[in-house]
């Protein structure tokens, strides 16, 4: 039984990174995952590993300078607000700005007022404005009516990153097709690259998105579900296509199942009527991960994963192994497969935990580094 409460370790966590910026790395902009990685970390039952793991992830690469507020911004006035959505030199503004409300109103109250703001920009760092908010979510919700100031502040900088780096792709998605989840990723089409595929060829993909084929067709495809069913749907789809796509990165497609996996952690906390416009955006953030990320269907829906995890690891041993391992990556995506598991337990969760330990270096070995920051894929 671990020392540490999960509370105590999520405080001291934030306490010993509060002075880390929101992006990291020399010449790159890649998201600062600390207070995720630790948060995660904790609920895996790690907390005596927290503290520890805070010191390799802080000397494994060097983070930006927190940004400093210069204009206020006035929540109340959207042309104030609107106009700094994606402007990630505003960042400290928008720290400040959420400092303010979570200050004067209920942490839920301020979310769910800016969450239908926020969502149409999901994919925002590749969704870790999402996920950091999520994270800090999570951590509030089990504060009580205790939160804080440290975990209120994190709530305050999930926020602003999402709205800093808030990114809207093409198209309007909604849930009025006749598709099932697997249906409709069967059905987008993959279109291969003249050559390998790297940073420089997602990048391209990405700027030119409404341009291949099925991507503006696809927004429409999806089918009306009920929100847990199809978070599960998400989790599983992509927990296979992350199998399924071994000659991939292997980041970027993690959140395919960590970005679902994390809107589920907020959604008790918002009223109904935000579910399905969240669950469409969602869609298209996936719809944008295979168009971007994967040139064909490989091995996807197939059993070829076994040949890499031949023998399934005990679920009880993948939080030690994720916090053993180090890579921030892992172990979000180790607890994000768990908790998914505990609803669904379907084998490709603990396998596609345990082929990332395999695919992702080890934070001690120069790990830590995984390439998916703010949006650089």
């Amino acid at each position: 039984m671990s020392s540490v409460s999960y509370i105590d370790a999520v405080n001291d966590a934030l306490e010993r990174m509060d002075d880390l910026g929101y992006e990291r790395g020399q010449g790159a902009d890649l998201a600062n995952h600390g207070p995720m990685g630790a948060e995660a970390l904790a609920l895996l039952g790690q907390e005596d590993e927290v503290a520890r793991w805070v010191g390799r992830y802080r000397g494994a690469m060097e983070h930006h300078e927190p940004p400093t507020a210069r204009f206020a911004l006035d929540p109340m006035d959207e042309s104030s607000w609107r106009s700094a959505l994606g402007a990630f030199g505003r960042a400290g503004d928008w720290e400040l700005l959420f400092v303010r409300e979570l200050a004067e109103a209920h942490w839920r109250e301020v979310l769910v007022r800016w969450w239908p703001r926020l969502i149409p920009g999901l994919f925002a760092g590749l969704t870790h404005g999402l996920i950091r908010t999520a994270h800090a979510v999570r951590g509030l919700y089990a504060a009580g009516d205790k939160p804080t100031r440290l975990q209120l502040r994190e709530l305050a900088r999930g926020l602003a990153y999402w709205a800093a780096r808030y990114t809207e792709l093409p198209g309007h998605p909604r849930l009025v097709g006749p598709h099932t989840l697997p249906a409709a990723v069967a059905a987008l089409p993959r279109v291969a690259s003249d050559g390998p595929m790297g940073p420089a060829t997602a990048r391209g993909r990405l700027d030119t998105l409404a341009e291949l084929p099925g991507y503006t067709e696809s927004l429409e495809w999806l089918a009306p579900e009920q929100a847990p069913r199809l978070l599960s749907e998400m989790t599983l789809q992509f927990a296979d296509v992350y199998l399924g796509h071994p000659e991939v990165f292997p980041v970027p497609l993690i959140h395919g199942v960590t970005a679902p996996a994390a809107v589920r952690i907020v959604l008790p906390h918002l009223p109904h009527e935000l579910y399905e416009p969240t669950l469409a955006q969602l869609w298209q953030v996936h719809a944008a991960f295979l168009l971007v990320f994967t040139t064909d269907r490989r091995d996807e829906g197939t059993a070829a994963w076994r040949s890499e995890v031949p023998d399934l690891p005990p679920v009880a041993d993948l939080g030690a192994r994720a916090a053993e391992h180090g890579d921030e990556h892992v172990i979000k995506f180790t607890e994000a497969c768990l908790r998914e598991y505990a609803l669904l337990p379907d084998p490709r969760y603990v396998a596609a935990a345990s082929a990332a330990q395999r695919r992702i270096s080890r934070l001690d070995a120069g790990g830590g580094v995984g390439g998916a920051g703010a949006g650089t894929p």
